[in-house]
């Protein structure tokens, strides 16, 4: 079971730690289900940037890079090198630990 941390940069959202969370999940599922709102234009299938992230801690907990995911990555706005799609971040099985992640300020995408 893993221990995810959400921060947040938009300005007024207080960090959210979730326990005992299930592995063979994405991160886009895990904020979903605990109501995160998280982008997810394209419906989690790897064919957008909109459920971009910054893996902060954790990152060998997760599926490795895809080289489709990192052509979405160079699309999202503010690539970072810890950046990850919510949707390709699946939780590794059989897996524990701290998964600490950032998502974007996501107010920038209103309107789009």
């Amino acid at each position: 079971m893993y221990t995810v941390k959400f921060n947040f940069e938009e300005k007024g959202l207080a960090p959210v730690t979730l326990e005992n969370v299930e592995d063979g999940q994405s991160l886009l599922e895990v904020a979903l289900k605990n109501d995160i709102e998280l982008h997810h234009n394209c419906g989690g299938v790897c064919a957008c940037s909109t459920c971009h992230l910054y893996v902060e801690k954790g990152a060998d907990f997760l599926e490795e890079l895809s080289d489709r995911e990192e052509d979405f990555i160079d699309r999202a706005v503010s690539p970072k090198l810890s950046s990850r799609l919510g949707c390709q971040c699946l939780l590794n099985a059989g897996g524990s630990g701290l998964i600490e992640v950032t998502l974007p300020d996501q107010t920038q995408f209103l309107g789009e």
